[in-house]
């Protein structure tokens, strides 16, 4: 009995908390656009360019940022799961055989206010988040410029190590923006860091009549009983529990040795691989 509880949080923490999560059930949508992201993660590799899309969903109060491999992620999960009644009572969740989940590089959850920016991330079987003040630091500048027949103004901002240059839309009333950046008098349509290692641009955007009667669909399990706690030690906890993952898995027993070998294998990559990381923040 025992052993099936503890791989029933095992389940938990590696599904990510999503088999009890819900639709936000209050927020309707003003806005659905979607962001590419280009950037040099690997500065052991600079001529490689990830890209990833992003979902920006804004509502009356707030916004939400996920990564669009993400939100499939919660989606593929939640139709695919499979829950096994034991002999002892006890329960086992899993996936259906062949599912393929997506892979995401950025699992966090970014809602922005008119106060503050919050930042959400799943560590181990706990949600982590931090708040930071909305950039208020941005400097306007008299140039204009049209972007995918958008017309847009310029402003610049550092912001954690980097310069940034962006271009809003006055015309489309929103404060938002991908990633962290907000503040602006108009949605951001475009923004770069001027080393180039770092972009983010708009892509696609829902007509406003297809967004009637349409509500949030970001999982509630993702924001909600978050843990609140600082940057540097989100930082620190996402590290321990990538080192202590083999330890976890080897306290299940020899059954799972092959999870475990896996487990620590990843761990001294990702550690390796750590020297190179080219983050989207330099400072914290």
């Amino acid at each position: 009995m025992y052993y099936h509880k503890r791989l029933f949080l095992l389940f938990l923490s590696l599904f990510s908390g999503l088999f009890f999560s819900q639709s936000n059930d209050k927020d309707s949508i003003r806005g659905d656009f979607t962001y590419l992201l280009k950037a040099k993660l690997n500065n052991q590799t600079p001529d490689y360019i990830y890209d990833e899309h992003f979902s920006l969903l804004i509502s009356d109060k707030h916004s939400f940022f996920v990564s669009v491999k993400s939100l499939k992620r919660d989606s593929v999960i939640e139709k695919s799961r499979v829950t096994t009644n034991n002999p002892d009572g006890s329960i086992t969740l899993s996936l259906k055989n062949g599912v393929s989940v997506p892979n995401t590089k950025f699992p966090y959850t970014i809602i922005q206010s008119n106060k503050n920016v919050q930042y959400f991330q799943l560590v181990g079987m706990s949600v982590l988040s931090y708040k930071e003040p909305i950039i208020s630091n941005w400097k306007l500048i008299n140039e204009e410029k049209i972007i995918n027949t958008i017309n847009c103004k310029k402003a610049q901002v550092n912001y954690k190590g980097r310069n940034w240059i962006a271009w809003y839309s006055p015309e489309i009333p929103l404060p938002y923006g991908p990633y962290k950046f907000s503040g602006l008098p108009g949605l951001i349509i475009k923004i770069t860091d001027d080393k180039g290692e770092f972009d983010f641009e708009l892509v696609k955007s829902v007509p406003t009549s297809k967004l009637k009667r349409k509500l949030i669909s970001v999982k509630k399990s993702r924001y909600t009983e978050a843990i609140e706690t600082t940057q540097p030690k989100l930082k620190e906890a996402l590290r321990n529990a990538e080192a202590n993952a083999a330890a976890v898995l080897a306290s299940y027993g020899t059954t799972i040795i092959k999870g475990q070998e896996i487990a620590r294998q990843r761990a001294k990559e990702r550690e390796e691989n750590r020297k190179y990381e080219n983050p989207i923040e330099l400072d914290d």
